[in-house]
């Protein structure tokens, strides 16, 4: 893929990747939105370099929006992981779709990766990580902290506006930089039997964590 890619450019590839076929609610299973996830990268490489040339994380890929716009914005080597085997196969699909041989997929749990052999390995890592609602109460965090071990250099995620002040307070405790990089209207598409709306559009804050 070129390196030059503009936003739109990047939105419009972004919105042929396939989605989940049947998303389980268990995992928490939302697809990132082509829109945000264009936003989200385009930000992280135009405004501080994080993605070109680079060894790019996506932690919990889902179909792998992240991953494959990491690789769209020139990242050196790309790795998705995720614990689902469902979801990674309909990521390697749209991996072979786009002819993309840069990014590798790891079947992984989140809770063993912060002491494995990719612990530091990345320079940065991006996520949308559960929200931590339903069964997942704190998954957030989980995802987040793993997600700083991973890294060497820079972590993107999305958390719930209205969960910043405990963020805030975390990043202090761990000693890692925060910058709240814009504030999101997350539109979240009826997925589920319980789901009563066929939208609903949720305050997420796009974070940068960086070490001090």
């Amino acid at each position: 893929m070129s390196k030059v890619v503009k936003l739109k450019q990047l939105e419009g590839w972004l919105g042929e990747v396939s989605g989940f076929e049947n998303p389980k609610i268990k995992l928490e299973q939302y697809e990132t939105p082509a829109h945000i996830a264009a936003r989200i990268l385009h930000t992280a490489e135009s405004s501080y370099g994080d993605i070109d040339g680079k060894f790019v994380c996506d932690l919990g890929c889902g179909c792998g929006m992240l991953a494959l716009g990491s690789t769209m914005l020139g990242s050196a080597y790309s790795v998705g992981f995720d614990v689902d085997e469902d979801a990674l196969e309909i990521c390697k699909e749209n991996v072979d779709e786009f002819e993309i041989d840069n990014l590798d997929l790891v079947l992984a749990d989140v809770l063993h990766l912060s002491e494995s052999r990719w612990k530091k390995t990345f320079d940065t890592v991006i996520l949308n990580p559960p929200f931590g609602t339903k069964h997942n109460a704190g998954m957030d965090m989980v995802f987040l902290k793993t997600a700083l071990e991973l890294s060497q250099n820079a972590v993107y995620s999305l958390h719930k506006t209205s969960t910043r002040a405990h963020i805030t307070k975390k990043a202090t405790e761990w000693g890692i930089k925060m910058k709240v990089v814009a504030e999101l209207r997350y539109n979240l598409p009826s997925s589920y039997k319980f789901h009563k709306k066929n939208t609903v559009d949720i305050q997420v804050d796009f974070i940068r964590f960086t070490h001090k």
